[in-house]
């Protein structure tokens, strides 16, 4: 297949996800008028195409499936709240994770730490994947998941670390002189340690599978076009759907190396995308987790009491729902994602703040229409799709531009009438300031992408001392109906280790922080554990990630006051404890 002779990291390069339809690279290239491929799975490859010819990147040119979406980061009586910790001291269990993988995709890890090495100082994590250094390995190669043939499987960008590397440096008086890959943001580390961390030797922390190994994927920064598109603050963590699609491959690559069940941590989400799991990457993860002794946990967001999300219901003879949001000053810029249900059609108009209108805009001007206005500096780009690509429903992009600070109206007209249902999302909190939202929001169907997506694990946040759900916690279900989440874990507060400030005498602070993503990586863990006993031991060799949910949705604590599945709750409480005693019974 074609090499890439560049760097396809380069911010000179875009990125475009396609589905491949098991097309010849060439033919890929040639179609595409790219410069280099990778492979993701039998669906879908990401084309690498020079930037400056392509500019400015619009949906009009492009379709929405093919831009990357940006995603960003969610963020131990907690293990014993889980029943975690009960599993491992039961003596005829004793469940630590041993014998299965759990692989990380977020902000890298910090590898000096103790409780990533085994007790003779060596390291438990098996490989990591640093896309954020400079210098390509090779390239990935098309046989859609068969290592290649080197020692380090090879990719476009990026470096890979393997076991020997790692134990070289934590050998070394100097460890990021060998291997100079650094969790800097310590949010990898943090869910590292909750899922698959070892003890303390004090013993006031154990994570959820201290004994399984370790695979970790540092995703590099979002391109600066992708940025500008998505009109991202300057100081907001972004990363790109692509780069996470490619580090599920590398994870699947590096527990199939070492023939070990699979775990997959993604402690991210996103508001952009169709809300019932048809995004490229929550495709992609429901093609992966069908095969046995693979798994997906994901959070289910932190964005319940945001105000980010309005569903409007519109009347047969009513002419249009008007949607309140309120702008905050300063607000570089925001995309708005109205989503329909087929075969419903709407259109928009526009009220500003100083009360120019902006009459119906009919589907039949174009695709895409740009609507200037007089009195403000705002300018706001309507893309309608009758059909996206993923779900088949309509949508309608709206993207603000240097919105004027105040109240914005936008009028959703309907054209074609079913149920008169549409959902708005605003951008996931991170990409947009806190003082933007709508008027009238609406808490439920809330839970961000790619957990959205059937089959993977989706986790709700709960306070494990106090027993009560998260105010944050994101909620379903998704725009289809799908019952999400699957089930809630403590998420508040929570005990974990922290970033080392390195130097002479290296300590290794432990500290606590709360989200979606702390959430998850308590199921994570005990996923590695359920994987332990039934792969590993024998017990269930065929077990998938559906038959992992359905026991853990079996054995999940339920209160008698709320009735189950639920929107806040799923099915109950993480415990994996009471997930055995369901089994003995």
């Amino acid at each position: 297949m074609p090499v890439c002779d560049f760097n396809p990291a380069s911010e000179e390069y875009a990125d475009f996800i396609i589905r491949h339809n098991n097309s010849s690279p060439e033919d890929i290239l040639l179609q595409q008028k790219a410069g280099c491929i990778d492979y993701v799975d039998q669906e879908f490859a990401v084309v690498y195409s020079q930037l400056e010819p392509l500019l400015p990147i619009t949906t009009k040119t492009y379709t929405y499936f093919a831009i990357p979406t940006l995603y960003t980061l969610l963020d131990t009586t907690s293990m014993e709240s889980s029943g975690i910790i009960q599993t491992a001291q039961q003596p005829s269990l004793n469940l630590r994770g041993e014998g299965t993988m759990i692989g990380f995709i977020d902000t890298g890890i910090d590898y000096r730490n103790p409780l990533f090495r085994l007790p003779d100082g060596s390291s438990r994590i098996t490989g990591i994947w640093d896309q954020t250094l400079p210098e390509p390995t090779g390239t990935m190669d098309a046989s859609f998941g068969i290592p290649a043939s080197t020692p380090a499987m090879s990719f476009s960008y990026g470096q890979e670390f393997l076991k020997p590397q790692i134990d070289e440096a934590l050998r070394s008086s100097d460890p990021l002189s060998v291997v100079p890959s650094m969790d800097t943001s310590g949010h990898g580390t943090f869910m590292a340690g909750i899922a698959a961390g070892g003890a303390t030797p004090n013993e006031d922390f154990t994570g959820a599978a201290p004994n399984c190994s370790i695979g970790v994927v540092k995703l590099k920064p979002a391109k600066q076009y992708l940025r500008d598109f998505y009109l991202i603050p300057e100081n907001a963590i972004a990363y790109q759907e692509n780069d996470i699609m490619m580090g599920i491959k590398y994870l699947k690559l590096l527990a199939l190396r070492q023939n070990l069940p699979l775990v997959i941590y993604i402690g991210l989400g996103t508001n952009y995308g169709s809300h019932d799991g048809t995004s490229p990457l929550g495709l992609v993860l429901n093609n992966l987790v069908r095969f046995v002794g693979v798994s997906a946990v994901l959070p289910a967001g932190n964005e319940a009491g945001l105000r980010h999300h309005y569903m409007g219901r519109l009347l047969n003879d009513q002419e249009y729902d008007d949607v309140e949001i309120r702008v905050a000053n300063g607000e570089r810029g925001f995309f708005i994602e109205l989503w329909a249900t087929e075969p419903e059609l709407y259109t928009v108009g526009f009220v500003s703040p100083t009360g120019e209108v902006i009459p119906r805009l009919p589907i039949g001007l174009g695709a895409e229409i740009t609507v200037p206005f007089t009195l403000e500096q705002t300018v706001i780009t309507v893309n309608y799709r009758t059909t996206e690509i993923g779900s088949g429903s309509q949508f309608v992009l709206m993207r603000f531009e240097a919105p004027t600070a105040g109240i914005w109206h936008i009028r959703v007209y309907n054209s074609l009438f079913i149920t008169g249902i549409f959902h708005m999302w605003l951008p996931v909190e991170g990409f947009i300031s806190e003082d933007t939202f709508f008027l009238r929001s609406d808490p439920n169907t809330t839970i961000t992408e790619p957990a959205n997506a059937a089959v993977p694990i989706t986790v709700s946040t709960y306070n494990h001392i106090n027993n009560s759900i998260y105010i944050h916690s994101s909620r379903g279900y998704t725009r289809g109906g799908l019952i999400k989440p699957d089930l809630a874990a403590p998420g508040v507060n929570v005990y974990g280790p922290g970033l080392s400030p390195g130097g002479a005498g290296e300590t290794f602070p432990m500290t606590r922080r709360t989200g979606s993503s702390v959430a998850a990586a308590h199921v994570a863990g005990a996923v590695a554990d359920l994987f332990t006993w039934g792969i590993v031991r024998g017990n269930n060799t065929a077990m998938s990630d559906a038959s992992v949910r359905a026991y853990l949705i079996r054995g999940a604590n339920r209160n008698p006051a709320y009735t189950y599945p639920n929107r806040e709750w799923g099915y109950g409480t993480l415990d994996l404890y009471q997930t055995f005693l369901r089994i003995r019974e």
